[in-house]
């Protein structure tokens, strides 16, 4: 018994959809496979899900900018984006030539690809690189005078820091040789100070013996 025609129409569950949204992604996809290799036909698939997410396949050796290219090409076909989008390609087309020019004349100045250059052309391009020697030496050279200037500041504030210190060495030497030298009169200034904040002084009466212990 075979099985019965599905109607088609959206799946209201949304499990179920998911499912079949699920089986039928991947079987397109496959068939897209199959058709590129055994036609060898170009194919670009793209197919968005509910939740946003892309799922894409692209035959091999197929860019998918040129595909739709070909396809803006083609007489009576409905035009995949408006006036203004075409001007905006235009402007790209523009930036890549340009881009490629200014690549081939990077190479000349680089010294590449230069035999076929006619006799003017390579004056040219001998002016220019000149003009660009003689900027970066002018840089150069102003970069050496700032070195030069950021130098002589740092070794001038070097021997003034080595100045400080021997003075602070100095002093320090001298004021430990003359704790050397004069121990004893700083002893005596300390007990003369002593001394002096006594409030009276006892009188020291002489020994006498005992004349009981004489006999």
């Amino acid at each position: 018994m075979g099985r019965g025609k599905i109607e088609i129409k959206r799946i209201d569950n949304p499990k179920n959809r998911h499912v079949t949204y699920s089986k039928r992604k991947n079987g397109i996809i496959k068939k897209a496979e199959q058709i590129s290799i055994l036609c060898d036909a170009k194919v670009s698939l793209l197919i968005f899900g509910t939740s946003g997410k892309i799922h894409q396949y692209c035959s091999p050796s197929t860019n998918l900018v040129d595909l739709l290219d070909n396809y803006q090409k083609l007489p009576d076909k409905p035009r995949l984006w408006d006036a203004k989008h075409e001007e905006l390609s235009k402007e790209i087309d523009r930036i890549k030539k340009e881009n490629d020019s200014m690549k081939i004349k990077l190479r000349h100045l680089n010294g590449e690809d230069i035999s076929s250059l006619h006799h003017t052309e390579l004056q040219g391009i001998e002016q220019v690189l000149e003009n660009g020697i003689a900027v970066v030496r002018e840089k150069r050279m102003e970069c050496y005078e700032i070195t030069e200037n950021n130098t002589k500041i740092l070794e001038e504030e070097h021997r003034h820091l080595n100045f400080y210190l021997q003075q602070q060495e100095m002093a320090m030497e001298e004021k430990k040789m003359q704790k050397m030298e004069n121990p004893y009169h700083h002893q005596q200034h300390t007990l003369n100070n002593y001394n002096s904040h006594m409030p009276f002084a006892f009188p020291v009466q002489p020994i006498q013996p005992n004349l009981q212990d004489i006999k």
